[in-house]
């Protein structure tokens, strides 16, 4: 693992957040937001480490999608009362409450798209 400027993955990433902040801005819907916007987030994050990482590809998704996957799990726990952060909307919005297995589902579909990135 070597760090590095990566252009690219900061035009993905910057391209890819603008995204996220549209779908959390003005769309309210049952499949959108709740499920592309998790599919989105770990190549999001997965971008994001790719700006500055050069890494395997394929080590650095799996990884994201483990991290993903714990935070899900911990959705379970109510983690976030754990850290006294259940009165914030923003955190609770970007650490989530409640666990899914769809959530579980778009992080796989996440991951498989970040294998799509080849070195």
């Amino acid at each position: 693992m070597k760090l590095t400027f990566n252009l690219k993955f900061l035009i993905i990433f910057i391209a890819i957040f603008i995204v996220e902040i549209l779908i959390a801005k003005y769309v309210h819907d049952a499949y959108i937001r709740p499920f592309g916007g998790d599919v989105l987030v770990v190549v999001l994050i997965y971008a994001f480490l790719r700006i500055f990482l050069k890494t395997n590809y394929k080590k650095l998704a799996f990884g994201i999608l483990i991290f993903s996957f714990i935070i899900e799990f911990l959705q379970a726990l109510h983690y976030v009362n754990w850290l006294g952060l259940q009165d914030s909307k923003f955190w609770s919005i970007v650490l989530g409450t409640y666990f899914s297995v769809y959530d579980l589902l778009a992080y796989f579909l996440g991951y498989l798209i970040c294998l799509l990135f080849k070195d």
